[in-house]
């Protein structure tokens, strides 16, 4: 406690409230946070191995758990969060905090179910994990092209325009030019670094925005008085213009289990819906997924996903409630009501829930300690979009561009999987207006309500391939089509009749699809999902059990060996991944045809900046560790006894906030 009072007094603000503009500490304070980070970056190039497809997009399985829990938690903690669950909590309190509670659920079980198998199968990406599971294409390419979907309609597009809307307040103009720089800096050294430079820089990120969220919090909590104060201040705070309809908080504010029929939140969707969310994203994403895989052994693995864990319960406490505060301090902006008031506030006439946590940095944080900030979120905005960058890229090289050119090389698959990013950037932006306008203005609404559409079917996909042995490609595709075929229905229903803002009536056709809530509606599609997965495998043949040994969570670490399948050129590369059946052509090392022709020294320093070499660097003994799922007796006890201790903070948490 005298810890507290001490940073409070360090870090005291003045009573007035009000923003002045940056000032040159705050502007150096940027700088050097920039400065720092391309060093990083630069190390982190010049120590790793980014001449390979496992160098560039795995970081060559070598990764310590502690920088793989960091950069876990970096990206999925982007300015996405900052702003719309900061928005989302002065709109409505604490029930969105249970996203982030119930993560710590899915990260654990990322680390001892679904990891285990991914080793164990040998594969690279998400999508290739169904192709070596199921056998065939058609389910990894639509996976991939689903994946890439999601990445630019949930994902890319939300962190441009929080972004946006953080330096619209920030700076007042020039909001796209500012984020075509950042975008421009996060661009080259996720295309140069590959995987490796995005996990050391993503743990510097993390310690960055782990120092100014605390310090927020803190500054928060003594300008309204404390928790007590927040409550009574909250549930009072109302814009100028209160009616009816809107304007007052919500009377279960601080509660997160809510109404089953007529609250925002319902707690059965709380319950079940945001799991499925969440295993989807924590344990079968490739942002996610991909960072656990460069673990250098299963023991790195579990470790890094306990870190992950702990990391991930502070954003109820660094960004909801602070998010509440803000309201509190400021209900004619946060919580203004009318179209013309929030027009004048921050420009988008649907709402300013958004504009909580901006407004908390820019009108509490002292001088100096504000540029901390601002630095804190755009490393949010730039550790989210790097990883995203990466993944992305990863996918379409690796099980969308092979599919297409069997024959590429390794020089051509680096090369296409760093244009691929260019072209991510600027489909998203493209989708930007649409995220604006939706959800009333509340982001974090808007990123569950779209995820909620699409993360069933390969929930159910995924889970179904892991644990049950019966399930066959047929099954497995014709489930992830018709969920998929739901949830973009829906997603079309929304866009064309958009939920009315506060005050107005609703003038949307009496659809019962639309009254159905987004949680419980992925409930529907998972159940949908689930009965037609089961029973057309049912209704048609049963893989080989030489198919599917290795590659599910009962015979995880497993193998047999068998013919390659007719589809695959095992001519090119190809490779058994330890006998576990995963004969695809990961393992990709082609030497360059003017590899012995002496080259000038600009064009070796070109060739050094993006990663490209021509040296072999995998060998049969790499390839057998990737798919060793091995771990250490007293490390697997270590891990074991964390991630109950986690599991146990995170029921409690629960408890106080039911």
């Amino acid at each position: 406690m005298s810890l507290t009072f001490f940073l409070c007094f360090l870090f005291r603000t003045k009573s007035k409230m009000a923003y002045d503009g940056l000032t040159s500490f705050d502007i150096v304070v940027i700088i050097l946070y920039f400065v720092v980070v391309v060093l990083v970056g630069l190390w982190s190039m010049y120590n790793t191995n980014r001449s390979n497809t496992k160098g560039y997009f795995l970081a060559g399985r070598s990764m310590l758990w502690w920088p793989v829990g960091a950069s876990l938690f970096a990206s999925n903690i982007g300015t996405g969060h900052f702003i719309g669950l900061a928005g989302t909590g002065a709109a409505s309190g604490v029930a969105v905090g249970a996203y982030e509670i119930m993560a710590v659920f899915a990260i654990v079980t990322l680390g001892w179910i679904f990891v285990p198998v991914y080793i164990s199968s040998g594969v690279y990406t998400m999508p290739e994990y169904l192709r070596v599971r199921f056998g065939g294409q058609r389910l990894r390419i639509f996976m991939s092209v689903l994946a890439l979907f999601l990445y630019i309609f949930t994902k890319i597009s939300v962190d441009i325009f929080a972004g946006a809307v953080f330096i619209q307040q920030t700076f007042g103009s020039n909001t796209f030019a500012a984020i075509f720089i950042l975008l421009g800096v996060t661009a080259i050294y996720t295309i140069t670094g590959g995987l490796a430079a995005v996990i050391y820089t993503d743990t510097l990120q993390t310690i960055v925005m782990m120092i100014g969220g605390v310090i927020l919090m803190i500054l928060s909590f003594v300008e309204i008085g404390g928790f007590n104060e927040l409550y009574l201040r909250y549930l009072t705070s109302a814009a100028g213009f209160v009616n009816d309809s809107c304007g007052l908080p919500r009377e279960d504010a601080f509660h997160i289990m809510r109404d089953p029929i007529d609250s925002d939140q319902p707690w059965p969707g709380t319950l079940l819906g945001i799991t499925i969310i969440g295993t989807w994203y924590w344990c079968t994403d490739q942002v996610i997924v991909q960072r656990a895989l460069s673990a250098k052994n299963m023991d790195h693995a579990k470790g890094a996903t306990v870190l992950g864990g702990w990391l991930k319960m502070s954003p109820f406490f660094l960004i909801v409630l602070p998010g509440m505060v803000s309201r509190a301090l400021f209900p004619d902006e946060v919580a203004c009501v009318s179209a013309e008031a929030c027009e004048a506030a921050c420009d988008n006439p649907a709402g300013c829930s958004n504009i909580a946590y901006p407004k908390l940095i820019l009108e509490l944080m002292p001088s100096g300690l504000r540029g901390l900030m601002l630095a804190a979120m755009m490393a949010a905005l730039m550790s989210s979009l790097t990883s995203i960058f990466n993944s992305g890229s990863t996918i379409f090289t690796m099980d969308i561009w092979r599919r297409v050119r069997r024959t590429a090389s390794n020089k051509e698959l680096m090369i296409v999987g760093r244009l691929f990013v260019v072209v991510l950037v600027g489909v998203s932006i493209l989708w930007i207006p649409i995220v604006e306008a939706a959800q009333s203005g509340q982001l974090f609404v808007y990123i569950q309500s779209v995820q909620s559409y699409f993360a069933p079917p390969i929930f159910v996909c995924f889970v179904m391939g892991l644990a049950w042995k019966r399930t066959n490609e047929k099954g497995a595709f014709w489930g992830i089509i018709c969920g998929t075929a739901l949830a973009v229905l829906r997603l079309i229903l929304d866009i064309v009749y958009p939920e009315p803002a506060c005050g107005e009536d609703d003038t949307r056709p009496n659809l019962s699809i639309l009254g159905i809530h987004y949680l419980y509606f992925n409930c529907l599609i998972a159940l949908v999902c689930f009965v037609v997965t089961i029973a057309v495998s049912l209704l048609t043949e049963a893989l080989p059990y030489e198919k599917v040994i290795g590659k599910t969570f009962f015979t995880r670490g497993q193998s047999v060996s068998y013919e390659a399948d007719a589809d695959v050129d095992v001519t090119k590369g190809g490779t058994s991944s330890g006998g576990n059946g995963n004969v695809e052509d990961t393992n990709i090392e082609e030497h360059d045809e003017l590899n012995d022709d002496p080259k000038p020294t600009w064009k070796r320093a070109v060739y050094w900046f993006c990663g490209y070499t021509t040296e072999e660097s995998s060998t049969p003994e790499d390839t057998k560790l990737m798919t060793s799922i091995n771990e250490d007796p007293m490390w697997s006890k270590i891990n074991l006894i964390n991630a109950v201790i986690l599991v146990g903070v995170a029921c409690a948490a629960y408890g106080v906030f039911w």
